[in-house]
């Protein structure tokens, strides 16, 4: 046997029985040294908080209906003999996500916090951490953190192993979202900027949306673009979905579970203002596709669907940081930048010969940050952070002071340095390993016989022989 195929096998088996060896110490210590549950079974929560509860949960439920959404959204957007392989993925974005989370992903992001940098208790969620109000809150972040990973599939679609896909996964699951996630909203330094009331995201333009939009821009800069899509002299090509009404069946369950992503961030149905997020939801989505679909129109005279479904989306992620605290024009101006972003991004990493085969990096990169940017501006001065109490979140064009916008900014160049950075480091460290594209010859035939064993559609594909 070749002797470096035995080292990578002894490897691999070393490397599983240390990782079963760690969880079962870290059971352990946290059994030994942590007094049992507050409330494992929520019988001293009041009538009020049950009531709560239910929101969070229908809301959550709603976000993790996105995951079909996305799927969707990347079958209808590619070619029919990479479906299968992007369901899977899909599919595997929510298993990995919710087991990696719950066991170390939410103590990371929002257990005990240590010098504004992580959370260092509530390892699978035991001790102190089985309680209704922790298992309720892991949830919700978890249906987050399982979008985050997501959105980074349309970036690499079409061309990246799938073993590849697992491991990137369980690296946003368990390190990039939770560690931003904790900056932000698990008490660290970016939400105690000296600036403003800190970094502020409301439901997730940069934690969830910008994040995973530049991990995907990473591993579509390390794969490079797929064959055909640039022709000799270096022009992209259109390489056309291969079915846009999936695609935009797909755009609808987002929109709809969207409605769960924004307005139960709240964290409570007695917050009323779920009502102003719900229609400055509504209001950026719609601005966001009449934009894009409006430019496309004005560039090449024809009324170009793809770009419409991606510009609500756009204008979706763009209010998603400030949809608790504009009004509704604003939010209209947001969805219409938004739309326009996405458009000039998507022309823009063309040129450059990035290739993102269904806008991912446009949508929810490029206008994450633009969502996070619009807080600083348009943020009304009427409602507190997660509260209808003061202090409350107040823009620059509000008379609030440079200081919101600077906090910001700040949250800006963190998510795209630290996504970005681990994001490449991590494709490309497999990409030495075990090399995390495909053959020439598996990517011509399509990932879904290779890499599956099973076509999407076997009777189109007897029909062709």
């Amino acid at each position: 046997m070749d002797t470096s195929k035995t080292v990578l096998k002894i490897t691999r088996r070393v490397g599983l029985v240390l990782c079963i060896i760690c969880l079962l110490l870290i059971g352990r210590v946290a059994i030994g040294n942590t007094v049992l549950a507050n409330d494992p079974t929520g019988i001293t929560e009041t009538a009020d908080a049950a009531i709560d509860y239910v929101w969070v949960l229908i809301c959550a439920f709603l976000v993790m209906f996105m995951q079909p959404g996305f799927a969707m959204v990347g079958a209808g957007f590619t070619r029919a003999k990479n479906v299968v392989n992007f369901m899977t993925e899909s599919i595997m974005d929510f298993i990995i996500g919710s087991l990696t989370f719950f066991l170390v992903g939410y103590a990371i992001m929002m257990g005990t916090d240590w010098h504004g940098i992580i959370g260092i208790d509530g390892w699978l969620m035991l001790g102190k951490y089985y309680d209704v109000d922790q298992y309720l809150m892991m949830f919700w972040m978890l249906v987050f953190c399982a979008t985050a990973a997501t959105i980074v599939a349309g970036a690499v679609a079409e061309r990246l192993k799938f073993k590849a896909y697992l491991i990137y996964s369980i690296v946003v699951s368990a390190i990039i979202y939770p560690v931003f996630g904790h900056w932000v909203w698990g008490g660290g330094w970016l939400s105690n900027l000296p600036y403003g009331l800190g970094a502020l995201d409301f439901a997730g333009s940069g934690a969830v949306h910008a994040l995973g939009g530049f991990i995907g821009l990473a591993g579509a800069i390390v794969l490079g673009p797929r064959f055909g899509k640039y022709d000799k002299n270096g022009k992209p090509q259109a390489i056309p979905g291969h079915n846009i009404a999936l695609a935009a069946l797909g755009v609808f369950i987002l929109w709809f579970g969207w409605y769960g992503f924004n307005p139960g961030s709240t964290l409570s149905a007695h917050h009323l203002r779920i009502a102003v997020i719900a229609v400055n939801t509504t209001l950026a989505a719609s601005a966001g596709g009449l934009s894009a679909l409006l430019i496309s129109w004005w560039k090449t005279q024809k009324w170009d669907i793809g770009m419409l479904l991606n510009g609500v989306l756009a204008g979706l992620v763009g209010i998603t940081a400030a949809c608790a605290w504009v009004e509704g024009w604003a939010s209209i101006v947001i969805g219409l930048i938004a739309g326009a972003l996405m458009y000039v991004s998507v022309k823009f990493l063309d040129s450059k010969g990035i290739d993102d085969p269904v806008g991912a990096v446009s949508v929810h990169g490029a206008c994450g940050l633009w969502g996070l940017l619009s807080v600083g501006l348009f943020a009304d001065g009427t409602y507190g952070i997660y509260s209808i109490e003061a202090p409350y979140v107040t823009g620059l064009f509000y008379g609030g002071g440079p200081g919101q916008l600077l906090a910001q900014l700040i949250s800006i160049l963190v998510v795209v340095a630290w996504s970005f950075s681990i994001g490449f480091l991590t494709f490309k460290m497999m990409d030495r390993i075990f090399g995390i594209r495909v053959s020439p010859e598996e990517e011509l035939q399509g990932l879904d016989i290779p890499e599956h064993g099973t076509p999407a559609y076997p009777d189109f594909l007897t029909m062709l022989k």
